[in-house]
């Protein structure tokens, strides 16, 4: 079983840098050829690690798992093994196969005080926290004690996350629009599902300007500014950096679950199902 939880646990933590579908046997009978809690992990690349018994119900189980990492959804394999499946051991078989993701990774691109107030939040809900400035001094709060941190500038973020991929989330939050532009336009063209940058309206306009025009001059296509998210945030109102910060993650949120950021409320909705108050319902306490 060793085998299977740090592999597991390899997956969750994003060192494997794929989803992996986990089978468990969670039923047997009669002489199947495992126990009940034996489990087999299967990796988006195809790596294997563990059994749940082998011959057909293992291809078996092995098909789900393709499965569930194809649509993310759950599935039990339930199988009797001499009448469904031909294998001479004989009893039965049933086995929950779930859907392993890597947590979410967000990088921070500045260690300030708006930064302090996302990383605490942003782990609380699930992802794990990268943090980039030069100053080590601020990489040393208490708000970054969960987090891996580099202390490094703008100029060397490759440096920093080499590893930057399709499914990590990165918020820019220097101490300077100088910087903000720079780790812009560094990180505009790696690869990302979302890139959020702090900034006013008239901050973002000339930032995302100078940006285009210089790709521009270099001869280069526009960047695919798509997932880029500047001012970035969901409009709450808020303006301390505590606010800000939840602010920031509901939308990592939003975007992460596929949601709208838009209220749930559905009191008008009840109201008007039932034609709203009737004659008589309101009582008059004078």
């Amino acid at each position: 079983m060793l085998p299977v939880a740090r592999a597991v646990v390899d997956v969750l933590s994003g060192r494997t840098g794929g989803p992996a579908a986990l089978a468990t046997v969670i039923g047997r009978s009669g002489s199947a050829p495992q126990v009940v809690g034996a489990r087999l992990l299967l990796r988006e690349d195809g790596v294997q690690v563990g059994t749940v018994g082998g011959g057909a119900i293992e291809e078996q189980v092995l098909g789900a798992c393709r499965g569930c990492l194809r649509d993310g959804s759950p599935r039990v394999v339930k199988a009797h093994l001499v009448r469904d499946l031909g294998m001479c051991c004989g009893g039965a078989m049933e086995v929950f196969v779930e859907y392993l993701a890597p947590e979410a990774r967000l990088v921070l691109v500045g260690a300030g005080h708006v930064a302090q107030a996302v990383a605490p939040v942003a782990a609380g809900v699930g992802f794990r926290v990268v943090v980039v400035d030069d100053r080590e001094e601020l990489l040393d709060h208490p708000a970054f004690a969960g987090a891996e941190r580099h202390a490094r500038d703008v100029d060397e973020l490759e440096r920093a996350v080499p590893d930057l991929g399709e499914r990590d989330y990165v918020v820019i939050l220097t101490r300077d629009h100088a910087r903000d532009e720079r780790a812009l336009a560094a990180l505009v063209r790696r690869p990302h599902r979302y890139l959020g940058m702090i900034g006013s309206v008239r901050k973002v306009h000339a930032i995302v300007a100078r940006v285009l025009r210089r790709e521009q001059e270099l001869g280069r296509g526009a960047p695919d500014l798509s997932r880029v998210r500047a001012p970035v945030g969901i409009a709450l109102g808020g303006r301390t950096p505590a606010e800000i910060a939840v602010s920031i993650v509901a939308e990592l949120l939003a975007d992460r679950h596929g949601g709208t950021g838009l209220p749930m409320n559905v009191v008008p909705q009840a109201v008007a199902r039932i034609g709203g108050p009737r004659e008589g319902d309101a009582r008059d306490d004078r």
